[in-house]
């Protein structure tokens, strides 16, 4: 009678100790936040249980492209995005019609050269091909960073809305090959250099600092523009819940999860 009676008690103190834990997750605000895989989700997951404390359940929904995450919340299905860059989020806003802004910035991440069949800038042959993405803003910054190392020259004033047809000098007549941003990685069998950003680097097993052969300047045009950042619908900027992930994504502890695991690929922009 008296193990039924302790099994009896167990049991209950089970239940109520699960009862509890469910209550409290039930109390937590979702929070839903789309991101790419790399570096956006893995950042944002280093938050998690920071946001849980401060009574939110963080979401993260991953994509792997650049329009689904702003349609997704446009529609309302989600509250804030980590994935882009302002300029591309004003392009993006232009030809949608859409009114997102940006919330925080971020982290930076340095664009790269990486070399395809041809291993450095110097042995580029004559109609090298160049692989760049094909997005409005992303192929500007690539085309900024061919200029910067000298292999072409772009139209006085170009600037972050550069694309190929304002290249004004190209004596070697590289052949500029524009690709989605995530294809070009895995074109780089198939030419002789490729301009990849940050994210797209990174989840090839790319590190700028280690395999590119040439990077964006720390004060060029585009490390002073493109920080990435938490993009919400206008309005949102100031939600409880939009500050507080934003106060967790800029605190030391994430700063420091960036600098030892990215290792340059990503840069605090804070």
């Amino acid at each position: 009678m008296k193990k039924l009676l302790a099994l009896v008690l167990t049991l209950a103190s089970v239940l109520s100790l699960t009862a509890c834990s469910s209550s409290e997750k039930s109390e937590l605000t979702p929070l839903r936040v789309g991101a790419s895989t790399t570096p956006h989700a893995e950042i944002l997951a280093v938050v998690k249980d920071d946001l849980a404390e401060a009574g939110y359940d963080l979401q993260i929904q991953e994509f792997s492209d650049y329009v689904l995450p702003n349609t997704s919340l446009n529609d309302g299905s989600l509250d804030a995005n980590y994935f882009q860059h302002k300029p591309y989020l004003d392009d993006f806003n232009a030809e949608q019609g859409t009114a997102l802004v940006s919330a925080a910035a971020i982290h930076y991440e340095p664009f790269g050269i990486y070399p395809g069949q041809t291993a450095s800038l110097a042995d580029l042959p004559d109609g090298a091909k160049i692989a760049v993405p094909n997005d409005t803003t992303n192929e500007a910054r690539a085309l900024l960073l061919l200029e910067q190392e000298g292999l072409i020259t772009l139209k006085e004033g170009a600037g972050i809305t550069a694309t190929k047809n304002d290249i004004v000098d190209n004596p070697h007549n590289y052949e500029i090959v524009e690709l989605q941003a995530e294809q070009v990685a895995r074109a780089l069998p198939d030419v002789n250099i490729g301009v990849i950003n940050g994210n797209n680097a990174l989840a090839a097993g790319l590190n700028v600092e280690k395999d590119a052969i040439a990077k964006e300047a720390a004060d060029s045009l585009a490390a002073t523009t493109y920080a990435n950042i938490i993009a919400v619908k206008e309005g949102k900027e100031n939600d409880p819940g939009i500050q507080a992930l934003i106060k967790a994504l800029q605190s030391d502890e994430v700063k420091k999860y960036i600098e030892e695991t990215y290792q340059g690929s990503v840069v605090p922009a804070y």
